[in-house]
């Protein structure tokens, strides 16, 4: 029999600030299955980020998948696991990996924005061409499943059993393909709002000794396109001497990216840089997307905003956010650009006469 020495690459999720204070850390451990008994022993020791090791249990004949996990120990939301990657290793079963690019390459798991495309790479290797090879050896099958997190999920504790296989064809030679994809295609109403997750996997054939085996997997997170809405201050509107209170209405915030408001001179102008306003910029570096109510002005800030408007006339509010596809005037609820100008008139008149008597 064909001696086996399976290694797994490890890897850690990255983790950064959010608008909370979070504490978080992360162990990744390996889980050996095999087959087709389903037995399963997990790595005793510690696995670093990246390396390789003997399998914990001797290989049969049946082969054995392996599984990378990862789990998040978070001050906030308390334990939570993640499954990195998996692979399986037979016989004579062919070898399969899979990886998806985003033009968000700041997280472990893959992700984009719900309006952005990425690209899913696939390499098979090892099929064999013979007449009497075992067709387990001839062929894969290349599946797509798509699952929804729902109205306001992150994705934590979802039954990945219920996905929706949307695709699937198969691969009989060796060599590497690219798959671009546009769109989601996660089921929901509102196209900008829908957050979920595509999976990719590769499965072996059935074979005499192991049933269809999962030789590679990946998935991406998709989330929703950020709103605002201004409240306080309306369009045209003419303010006199100081201004009011402005309450920012932020949703879906990207989980990496830069959102805040930003004043300039004149009516509303595409690509405008303007001057940022105090206690608006939000930065978010998480593993799912944010909401945040800021108040700006009038109360909430200073009275003296002076140097924000050094002078009277039209001005321009707008929400701004910079995210890895780049940086865009955020929309409201409604669909409209999260803009408002208005009249600044800060001019104190005053009528009277003096008289003399003689």
């Amino acid at each position: 029999m064909k001696t086996l020495i399976p290694y797994v690459i490890a890897a850690s999720l990255s983790c950064g600030s959010s608008l909370a204070v979070e504490t978080v850390s992360y162990v990744n451990y390996i889980r050996q299955w095999q087959m087709p008994s389903g037995v399963s022993r997990d790595a005793e020791s510690k696995v670093e980020a990246n390396g390789t090791r003997f399998s914990e249990l001797a290989i049969n004949p049946g082969g054995a998948r392996f599984d990378l996990w990862t789990m998040k120990s978070s001050s906030l939301t308390g334990l939570t696991e993640y499954l990195l990657d998996s692979s399986y290793v037979g016989t004579y079963v062919p070898i399969a990996t899979i990886s998806i690019r985003s033009e968000d390459g700041s997280a472990a798991i893959p992700r984009t924005r719900v309006d952005r495309p990425y690209y899913v790479d696939v390499t098979v290797s090892g099929l064999r061409l013979g007449a009497s090879d075992p067709e387990a050896s001839k062929s894969v099958k290349f599946l797509k499943h798509v699952q929804s997190y729902g109205l306001n999920g992150t994705g934590i504790g979802i039954n990945r059993t219920q996905a929706t296989l949307i695709s699937q064809s198969a691969i009989s030679a060796n060599g590497s393909q690219t798959f671009t994809y546009l769109q989601t295609m996660i089921a929901g109403g509102d196209r900008l709002k829908i957050r979920g997750e595509e999976r990719y996997s590769v499965f072996s054939l059935e074979d005499y000794q192991a049933p269809p085996s999962q030789l590679a997997s990946k998935y991406i997170q998709v989330w929703p396109v950020a709103e605002a809405n201004i409240s306080g201050i309306t369009s045209n509107q003419l303010i006199r001497y100081s201004l009011p209170t402005v309450t920012l209405t932020l949703t879906d915030l990207y989980p990496n990216s830069t959102t805040y408001a930003q004043v300039y001179k004149g009516d509303p102008q595409l690509g405008m840089t303007g001057t940022i306003v105090p206690g608006s910029a939000l930065v978010t570096k998480d593993s799912d997307p944010k909401d945040q109510v800021l108040t700006v002005f009038g109360s909430a800030g200073s009275s003296d905003n002076s140097a924000l408007f050094p002078t009277d006339g039209r001005w321009t509010m707008e929400i701004v956010t910079a995210t890895p596809f780049g940086i865009e005037r955020v929309r409201t609820s409604s669909g409209q650009l999260a803009v408002v100008s208005f009249d600044l008139d800060r001019t104190i008149e005053t009528n009277g006469s003096v008289t003399t008597i003689e």
